[in-house]
């Protein structure tokens, strides 16, 4: 039960959502509960009775920032941070981890603790596990957090376990160095976006004696969505009888999803950093009261909210005190602010009492996502459709609701039928069976008995495009990691071929519209030529000109995604010459070549060049690709050796009336002719 004798009163069917209450040793806390942070022992631009005011109940203080000023001595003096500050509720601090991640160069990570630059006078600092606890035990908060390592919840698996393990160390330290105190403590699951990780780390921390656990490492770099995700599977693994806290997240729609998913409590410093700059959260979606509507507007900010700023002032009034930098507009939509994120959580407790939590979240969820319902940011104008462009090329919007790549001049689209990141994983990924390709065979050395691992996989993209080959790739490598740990996997290098990178560059501005792009990679790659990831295990290099140009100067490949535009638009890079230089440079190592193509023609040209030919996987309405080898072995080694081209194909060929490339004199179309027929993939 712990030291707060977390009670679970109701629940809902149909959803994991719960409310309880637990008590401090300053008060009672009902749950859900939201937490105004008040870093510095004061939320910005609140007085303690605004705050009483307004529904709180339980605060967030941080041990980082109270540690430079004003320091433990004065904390003893007082008796604590209660008497400090005149607050008699609860107050819970945050160990500080979160603020010396976010120093990025003036700190650093080792066993013993955190070394950081203090940002008031530059001297340096050792932030143990120990001297957290001990800084928290002087500020005597109700509820201290262990000291953790907080990363991007994008980071590589590697450094996702070294700091879930570091933060497992320090954790168990917290808990000495808490000795005999009555304040309760929270351990911190750490792991990414690692489902392994999250387990094992739920794991470890549940045997300790904590009083209740924290879901951290979230908000940090990933989507909502992922957020989301790894919010629900986290709190599935903690214990049902203490509570749960997600820490730094967020918005109202991220509260009202943890609560859906059974997590307690919650913090952030949107509302008031939110309402600084002039935005608010209404009945009517979130506000910009910074906007020139609202200068003559009579009306009260939300009519549906009761709290001291809507009972008392207009909107023309608050949007003329946030243009004019006025610390009176800060107060007020702060105020506001924070009534809003109360107002929400009581609400969401009296629904599971009252049994209709999954009707008030279906009702909810759209009114959280609203912005501005009256007066919306940018007006509906009838019959204009906004194209977005860069250069030739435009967004296309199909009909199945995912987003494409349009040349303009020529009338072509990118993938026009099938969905993109689809046709990336079948066509490329799945056929190439890359994931069973990155992971290591283990040779062992005799002479020390090592394993060896100079293996790398090479991979050709051949026309960048929107990144969609190359992105499919990086995550199948990602994902490998996250099952497998990168210590059993080959390396990875990828080498994109593009000679205009205007697709690329328009999708990762509207990349909202390209889930695929929502990573680091491709904006690296754009800005530098290269991304590497954490692991240095996998490269992505840029070869930004004509292919056919470049091409012979490159690593040599064992696996090549071929998808230049089109044959219409890209004609040389399907070309007889195309392929026979590709097979004379590349037959020196085997490789393996999948295309989207399906063309008699072409399929005849790779054949002629010297090539093994075989059907690929059918991909929406095309019944089948092509996949090409560099020789015998490696294709009859192939899952899809059984659809190598048969003289069942050779016979249609020589009906068909596409046999031949374009502008073949008779003399090379008879050569043309004996070249296919005389290939040992007919005679054998």
């Amino acid at each position: 039960m712990g030291r707060l004798n977390f009670k679970i009163e109701a629940t809902c069917n149909g959803t994991l959502a719960r409310a309880g209450r637990f008590k401090t040793l300053h008060s009672e806390v009902l749950t859900p509960v939201f937490m105004p942070v008040g870093t510095r022992a004061t939320v910005k631009g609140q007085t303690i009775e605004s705050l009483k005011e307004n529904g709180a109940q339980c605060l967030l203080a941080n041990t980082y920032h109270l540690f430079l000023r004003p320091g433990s001595e004065v904390f003893k003096k007082f008796g604590g941070i209660h008497n400090f500050m005149k607050w008699d509720g609860s107050i819970l601090t945050d160990s500080g981890g979160f603020q010396i991640f976010s120093l990025h160069k003036d700190r650093k990570m080792n066993e013993e603790g955190a070394a950081f630059k203090s940002y008031l006078d530059g001297q340096t600092f050792l932030l143990t596990p120990e001297l957290s606890i001990e800084t928290q035990k002087a500020i005597g908060s109700d509820i201290m957090m262990v000291l953790d390592q907080c990363i991007p919840s994008t980071a590589s698996y590697e450094e996702a376990r070294a700091a879930m393990e570091l933060t497992h160390r320090w954790a168990i330290r917290s808990l000495s160095a808490r000795g005999d105190s009555k304040q309760s403590m929270f351990g911190i699951v750490q792991g990414a976006c690692f489902k392994d990780l999250r387990k094992e780390s739920a794991a470890f921390l549940t045997q300790q004696p904590f009083d209740g656990f924290a879901i951290g490492g979230l908000a940090v770099g990933e989507t909502p969505e992922k957020c989301w995700e790894f919010t629900g599977l986290t709190a599935s693994l903690l214990p049902k009888d203490l509570p749960r806290y997600l820490m730094g997240v967020g918005t109202p729609i991220d509260i009202l999803e943890a609560v859906n998913c059974g997590v307690d409590m919650f913090d952030c410093i949107m509302p008031s950093q939110l309402g600084h700059r002039g935005t608010v959260f209404t009945s009517q979606g979130k506000m910009q009261l910074r906007r020139t509507v609202y200068k003559f507007s009579e009306e009260v900010l939300d009519s549906k909210c009761n709290c001291y700023t809507c009972r008392n002032y207009s909107r023309a009034y608050l949007h003329h005190l946030i243009k004019s930098g006025e610390p009176l507009g800060w107060f007020l939509l702060t105020t506001h602010n924070l009534a809003f994120y109360h107002r929400l959580m009581r609400e969401m407790r009296q629904a599971i009492f009252d049994g209709r939590f999954v009707d008030y979240y279906n009702e909810k969820r759209p009114l959280l996502l609203l912005s501005d319902e009256n007066n919306p940011p940018v007006p509906p104008k009838r019959n204009i459709v906004r194209v977005s462009r860069l250069g030739d090329y435009e967004i296309h919007h199909s009909k199945e609701g995912f987003a494409s790549i349009k040349q303009i001049s020529s009338g072509e689209i990118m993938h026009s039928v099938n969905n993109p990141e689809e046709e990336a994983n079948r066509l490329y990924i799945e056929q190439s069976e890359l994931a069973e390709k990155i992971l290591k065979k283990i040779m062992i050395d005799s002479s020390s008995s090592q394993p060896i691992n100079d293996d790398r996989i090479v991979i050709w993209d051949v026309g960048l495009g929107a990144a969609h080959n190359a992105m499919a790739a990086i995550r199948c490598f990602e994902k490998v990691v996250s099952e497998n740990g990168p210590d059993k996997l080959n390396k990875l290098k990828i080498i994109s071929f593009e000679r205009d990178l205007d697709p690329l560059k328009l999708s990762c501005k509207h990349n909202k519209e390209f889930p695929h792009l929502h990573h680091s990679a491709p904006f690296k790659l754009l800005k530098e030529g290269k991304w590497t990831d954490a692991t240095g295990l996998l490269e992505w290099e840029l070869i930004e000109g004509n292919y056919l140009n470049l091409f012979e100067k490159q690593e040599r490949p064992d696996i090549i995604f071929y998808d230049p535009f089109s044959p219409k638009t890209d004609s040389d890079c399907w070309s007889l010459d195309a392929f026979s230089r590709l097979y004379k440079y590349c037959s020196e190592k085997s490789f393996e070549l999948y295309t989207y193509s399906t063309s008699t023609m072409i399929r005849a040209t790779m054949l002629v060049a010297g090539m093994w030919v075989a059907k690929g996987v059918s991909t929406g309405p095309k019944e089948s690709t092509t996949i090409a080898f560099s020789d015998k072995e490696i294709a009859i080694k192939h899952k899809s050796a059984k659809s190598l081209l048969n003289k069942e194909w050779l016979d249609r060929w020589g009906r068909s009336q596409a046999q031949f490339p374009s502008n073949l004199s008779e003399e090379e179309k008879i050569s043309f002719t004996n070249k296919i027929k005389n290939h040992q993939q007919f005679i054998c």
